[in-house]
């Protein structure tokens, strides 16, 4: 099973898409994680790629395509895929379906989670991180015990400048601006399907089901 995940930052997508390959038993390929692991790492694509994460604006095509066409050779995926984030612009789902159409494969859906704007700023603006072991908090669902500090090695929470209100609004808007011409592109071939985001991981993950159908 191939699947793109769509949505704007916040709708769930990365929660869902754990339950998806866990499931269906492929593998998830996050491109925002793998843009921070190299930013963390220091890697020149990580380098590159900071300022416009930071921003909260969608890093160029080139790099995304680059570290993903890695990930793409790695024998792991032969049994299906969840890509989430990637592709985010019209060139890059054009650069995806000329390499599967290159390998002999296809994309079986590409499901997109709907949730208004107000609740996405909310969820994301809640959102703390460690200085130190870098674990991450939410300020509704998952609080630390002490307010401000983290439950593994007592260092002080913080707020990415990527989860502040004014960069997540900036982010919001980029995906419409941006993202949002892919679901025309896929709904062309057929392949689209919205997901409702609103509700419990549980409900949510239900009605995904749904859609994908039985998970043996």
């Amino acid at each position: 099973m191939r699947l793109i995940f769509m949505g704007p930052p916040g709708a769930g997508k990365g929660t869902q898409a754990e339950r998806i390959t866990t499931a269906y038993n492929i593998v998830h390929l996050s491109t925002g994680d793998l843009l921070r692991m190299n930013v963390k790492r220091g890697t020149e694509l990580g380098q590159l790629a900071h300022s416009y994460m930071d921003a909260g604006e969608l890093v160029p095509d080139d790099l995304i395509l680059k570290m993903v066409a890695a990930e793409f050779k790695d024998p792991k995926i032969e049994n299906g895929f969840i890509l989430d984030g990637f592709p985010r612009t019209v060139a890059q789902a054009t650069a995806l379906d000329d390499f599967l159409i290159q390998e002999g494969k296809h994309l079986n859906h590409v499901l997109v989670m709907d949730v208004i704007d107000e609740k996405l700023v909310a969820r994301l603006t809640a959102r703390r991180t460690c200085r130190i072991c870098g674990r991450s908090y939410h300020l509704s669902f998952n609080p630390p015990k002490k307010p401000g500090i983290c439950d593994n090695d007592g260092s002080e929470l913080y707020q990415r400048e990527d989860d502040k209100e004014v960069t997540v609004r900036n982010r919001l808007a980029v995906y419409k601006r941006q993202t949002r011409p892919l679901i025309e592109h896929y709904m062309k071939k057929g392949m689209v399907k919205h997901i409702d985001g609103v509700g419990t991981v549980d409900e949510v993950f239900d009605r995904i089901r749904e859609v994908l159908g039985p998970c043996d």
